[in-house]
Parts: C-alpha cells; sequence; structure tokens
C-alpha cells in the first residue's frame, strides 16, 4: 500500500513536470525572436531545443536524471528569460488599478 501511494505521488510529480515544461515551450514560442537578443539571452532556437527535449523526455523516457534537469531548464526559463522577454517586449506593469489616464488618483502614495 505504501508503494502505490509513493508511486502516485511519482506520477503526479511527473506530471507537474511535464506541464511546466509545456508551458515554458508554448511562452518560448511565442515570444519574438529580436526579443531574445534584446535581453540578452540565448536565442529562440537553443530555448525551443531545450524545452523542446524536456517536453520529449518527460513524456516518453522518463528517464530521472534527464527529467531533473529539463525542470531546472524549465524553471530558469520561467523565473529568468520570460520575465526579460516580457520587460523588453512591452508587457511590463501595467500600474494599480487606483491609476488614472495622467497617474495615479491616490496622490502618489
Amino acid at each position: 500500500m505504501l508503494i502505490q501511494g509513493f508511486d502516485s505521488v511519482v506520477a503526479l510529480l511527473g506530471l507537474a513536470m511535464l506541464v511546466l515544461a509545456v508551458v515554458a515551450f508554448v511562452f518560448a514560442l511565442l515570444a519574438r525572436e529580436d526579443a531574445y537578443r534584446a535581453a540578452d539571452k540565448q536565442t529562440k532556437t537553443f530555448w525551443l531545443v531545450i524545452l523542446g527535449i524536456t517536453v520529449v523526455v518527460d513524456l516518453f523516457l522518463g528517464m530521472l536524471f534527464l527529467q531533473i534537469a529539463g525542470l531546472i531548464a524549465s524553471i530558469v526559463f520561467m523565473v529568468d528569460v520570460k520575465p526579460a522577454l516580457k520587460r523588453v517586449s512591452g508587457g511590463g506593469r501595467r500600474g494599480s488599478s487606483s491609476d488614472g489616464p495622467y497617474g495615479p488618483y491616490n496622490g502618489n502614495r
């Protein structure tokens, strides 16, 4: 019974790693090529290859060492590369809900 519980936890972790890799791959695919250069990150092709391999490993191979390496790559993309791409693409902060057309209504507090 304990082994079955452990197997289901491992299966859920594998699914979570796969979902993260797919989401990171889609974000990498949707970003513009010039945004990668402007953000001074690796190229779009580099990230698509790395994240694509991660998705394939998570789906078909199930090799723990490669899954962990892919998880690290997915986390690096989501935490470092994606925000940098968003910043250079003009997808930064929109402001707070109290901002009006000429600035904040709350007196700049």
